[in-house]
């Protein structure tokens, strides 16, 4: 299957877990350090803008990808925000075109599918973040463990993720590695691996 369906797949599960996101329990903290609830969805909201206008041809503009308000409907806007971002892949498929993502890297464009991979990445540690924070993360792992092939493509895309100080600082996207739990399973090494603590707690 091809990653952006895997990435479609991905949006689901996040998106599932995203509906349960009542607008009284937006100001729940969450496994990201100082980001209550409503920061967390607004990052992935602005995400989503930046990545979908990168595809569609966008310089690297850092504010492409600035927070985006939720809003009344959290879910909702949620849902449109991935439909878009899944509508931007497949034109930049099409249209063979490389993706500027200037909070990676700024010197060069990013191979459709490093992009790709990066956003599935990005969609599946955040639903976990946001199944956390609701105190219900077991039915998503259950989930992304059950499905062979979008957990192969998430390990693959994770090992390429480096785990030096320079790339697992304070204000990155990742954290340094924690050792994995006894028979924790891929996803949770993965979560791991970005320094997620499967024992977290809001």
């Amino acid at each position: 299957m091809g990653l952006i369906e895997l990435h479609i797949r991905s949006l689901e599960l996040a998106a599932e877990v995203v509906d349960s996101v009542r607008p009284d329990r937006l100001d729940l903290p969450t496994p990201c350090a100082g980001w209550t609830l409503r920061h967390l969805l607004e990052h992935e909201i602005g995400q989503r803008q930046g990545f979908a206008a990168a595809a569609r041809g966008a310089g690297p503009d850092l504010a492409l990808f600035a927070p985006a308000p939720v809003g009344a409907d959290p879910a909702g806007a949620f849902r449109r925000t991935g439909a878009d971002l899944t509508a931007a892949f497949r034109e930049a498929a099409e249209a063979g075109r490389a993706l500027w993502l200037p909070e990676i890297r700024d010197g060069a464009p990013f191979p459709l599918s490093r992009a790709v991979g990066f956003h599935l990445l990005d969609t599946l540690v955040h639903a976990w973040d946001v199944a956390a924070a609701l105190g219900a993360p077991d039915g998503l792992i259950a989930a992304v463990e059950g499905d062979e092939e979008l957990v192969s493509a998430l390990v693959a895309v994770v090992e390429a993720v480096p785990d030096t100080p320079g790339a697992r600082a304070p204000g990155r996207a990742f954290r340094p590695g924690l050792p994995p739990g006894g028979g924790a399973g891929r996803f949770e090494r993965v979560l791991a691996l970005l320094g997620r603590d499967h024992a977290w707690k809001g």
